[in-house]
């Protein structure tokens, strides 16, 4: 169906929007701290996926697109951008709302350090694979910045990746098992959750990392300012 993957991002984004009016939460009024930070990390990422397209890292099956391309990015990938950031951010608030307690306070640093460690020992065995290679260099780029140079403490944002792999399987498992994206093995480590390339949870990892350092960001310059 042509409009598979369109679909897929309508209802990826529709109940987080829906419950974003939640009188709790109120997830509607940060929306403005949002946005800037997803157009920011979604022309990063909509770079690195069109480089992708060119060194045949993945491509999209025509079968399940509308035909609407822009520098050979079906529009629902470009779309995958906001949507999905848009749905962990929610869920990111949604976690610090209800949880008022950082439970991952008291180990950040050591998972930090043991994800900082996995990266480098997967750059050294597959530095010549281009998905992990790219993957696991921005994982631990951006990962050794944020701990060590911010100092900042992950605790909230390891919750909310924990949690956010539930909505990942569904849609990632979706987008790989029909599929609609294909993986050349050959640029990656050949190695599936399911039908799902490992190298996946890092890459929305470092997505959503992103995405909340710059979320939190802009809503620190709107307290300060205030």
């Amino acid at each position: 169906m042509k409009s598979s993957y369109l679909l897929i991002n309508f209802l990826t984004i529709l109940f987080p929007i829906l419950l974003s009016f939640d009188s709790r939460v109120r997830f509607y009024e940060s929306w403005k701290y949002t946005f800037p930070g997803l157009l920011i990390t979604g022309v990063v990422f909509l770079i690195w996926d069109y480089l992708f397209t060119i060194l045949d890292v993945w491509s999209f099956n025509p079968d399940y697109v509308m035909g609407a391309y822009i520098l050979n990015l079906p529009i629902e990938e470009i779309l995958f951008f906001i949507t999905v950031p848009f749905a962990c951010i929610f869920i990111y608030e949604c976690l610090n709302y209800y949880i008022k307690k950082d439970l991952l306070a008291g180990v950040s640093r050591i998972i930090s350090i043991l994800l900082i460690i996995t990266c480098i020992t997967l750059l050294v065995m597959f530095y010549d694979r281009v998905y992990t290679l790219i993957t696991f260099g921005l994982v631990l780029v951006v990962l050794s910045y944020v701990e060590f140079f911010q100092k900042a403490n992950l605790g909230r944002f390891y919750l909310a990746f924990l949690v956010s792999l539930l909505p990942f399987y569904i849609v990632n498992g979706i987008l790989t098992s029909i599929p609609i994206v294909m993986y050349n093995d050959a640029e990656n480590m050949a190695f599936r959750v399911g039908t799902i390339p490992f190298e996946d949870h890092f890459y929305s990892m470092s997505m959503l990392l992103i995405n909340i350092r710059l979320f939190e960001y802009f809503k620190s310059r709107k307290t300060i300012s205030s």
